[in-house]
Order: structure tokens, then sequence, then C-alpha cells
């Protein structure tokens, strides 16, 4: 099965950035969706952004990060980043990569590849 593992966690100042990424092995991606969710300490899992494979390749960002996060990814490489700019303390979360075939959603439930998650914690 696929592989998904994520790096770039951390610990970061309120109004910094950090940059998550998450590299896929095990199969050829290129037209599968990845994406992000994240879990906030006592929260249910929400999703943050998700990026469509080579044939649609529009974007969705969560309006809770619209404007501050930005998804993007490398096909030939198999990885997937998300740059995260203006950080707040409510961004404090494990961030986990995930993946799926077919076309972009937002339901955690439709995504049946999952990463370990990275952990960023952000600062007041």
């Amino acid at each position: 099965q696929v592989q998904l593992v994520e790096s770039g966690g951390g610990l970061v100042q309120a109004g910094g950035s950090l940059r998550l990424s998450c590299a896929a092995s095990g199969r050829t991606l290129s037209s599968y969706v990845m994406g992000w969710f994240r879990q906030a300490p006592g929260k249910d899992r929400e999703f943050v952004a998700a990026i469509n494979g080579w044939t649609l390749s529009n974007t969705y960002v969560a309006d809770s990060v619209k404007g501050r996060f930005t998804i993007s990814r490398d096909n030939a490489k198999n990885t997937v980043d998300l740059q995260m700019n203006s950080l707040k303390p409510e961004d404090t979360a494990v961030y986990y990569c995930v993946a799926k075939s077919g076309s972009l959603t937002t339901k955690m439930e439709n995504y049946v590849y999952w990463g370990q998650g990275t952990q960023v914690t952000v600062s007041p």
C-alpha cells in the first residue's frame, strides 16, 4: 500500500512560518488527490487543504487557513507540501498527510491513505 511520511513540524512563534512536507512511496500517485488534515488538542480532526492530481490541478483550502496556507505538489517526486504563514496559536495541532484516488473532497472518511502526523506548535 501507499506510505505517507510527514516532516517539517516544530515549534514556532505566532506570526512565523513553517513548511510541512509529505513524501509518498509504494505507488505512483500523480493522479491522486493529496492533502492535509489536522487535529488540535481536545478537538476533532479537520480538513486543511487538498490538491488534485495531474488531470485536475485545482486546490481547495479551508476557510480557517485560507490566505495563510498554500498547498503544492511535485508529482515527479510524489511529494506534497503545506506552506504555513502567519501562524496563530490556534493552528497548533498534529498535521496529517492524506491521499485518495478520484476527485477532491474535504471528507475525512474518503481519504484512505494517511501518514502518522507531525506536530506543529505555535506559541503566543
